[in-house]
């Protein structure tokens, strides 16, 4: 299984970015696919996850309203698009895979089976 994230960049304050993870190797129709996010000196913290069937999605907190996850099944492609961007969204941004079938959305990293390699964003002030 692989997971290849693409996309990141460097942004000024309120632009945006998208962000691509293609999946190869395996189909995730019932698990959820996250995004997950590190900043130098921090813990890697959750971003958003969407059920590849169904399309159940949750954010966190600090991006709800600027970012939209969103699949393309046909592709086996997952997207998060980051609009508004500020610099506290500065981090490597990576891409993961669940393969417990969660009934509900897993925000712990430790519960993703698969990472893609991470794209760097970077918002500029």
């Amino acid at each position: 299984v692989q997971l290849q994230a693409s996309g990141g960049g460097l942004v000024q304050a309120g632009g945006s970015l998208r962000l691509s993870c293609a999946a190869s190797g395996r189909t995730f129709s019932r698990n959820f696919m996250g995004w997950f996010r590190q900043a130098p000196g921090k813990e890697r913290e959750f971003v958003a996850a969407i059920r590849w069937s169904g399309g159940s999605r949750t954010y966190a907190d600090s991006v709800k309203g600027r970012f939209t996850i969103s699949r393309d099944n046909a592709k086996n492609t997952v997207y998060l698009q980051m609009n508004l961007l500020k610099p506290e969204d500065t981090a490597v941004y990576y891409c993961a895979a669940e393969t417990k079938s969660f009934l509900v959305v897993t925000m712990r990293s430790g519960d993703y089976d698969y990472w893609g390699q991470g794209t760097q964003v970077t918002v500029s002030s």
